[in-house]
């Protein structure tokens, strides 16, 4: 799907957690705007806290701006949904995420 399908679906049902996480994954793809993208994969990550893949991204677009004391808890909710088995998958996604937060510091 294409940004302008994305964000018909988050105006459609702004509530929609597949909405939100796949118009910020998207923006992170197209090295489109990348507060736009936490914006969006703030409101997934709340919507659905053992989403895994949303965390990742989330923790990605917030290192990249810059801002790695906000990107560490998320990387670390992320790990940890997925370790619990609360989550629907994402264990493949936890390598990924320790690195990031071993760049971080």
């Amino acid at each position: 799907m294409d940004l302008d399908s994305f964000r018909q679906m988050v105006t459609k049902n702004p509530k929609g957690f597949l909405g939100r996480y796949g118009l910020g994954n998207k923006l992170i793809q197209e090295k489109g705007n990348l507060e736009e993208a936490v914006e969006h994969l703030l409101v997934a990550t709340q919507l659905d806290p053992t989403h895994v893949a949303s965390h990742l991204g989330l923790g990605r677009a917030l290192a990249s701006l810059g801002r790695k004391d906000e990107a560490k808890p998320v990387l670390r909710a992320g790990i940890d949904a997925a370790r619990s088995g609360r989550s629907n998958g994402g264990v493949d996604l936890v390598p990924e995420m320790e690195a990031l937060l071993r760049t971080l510091g």
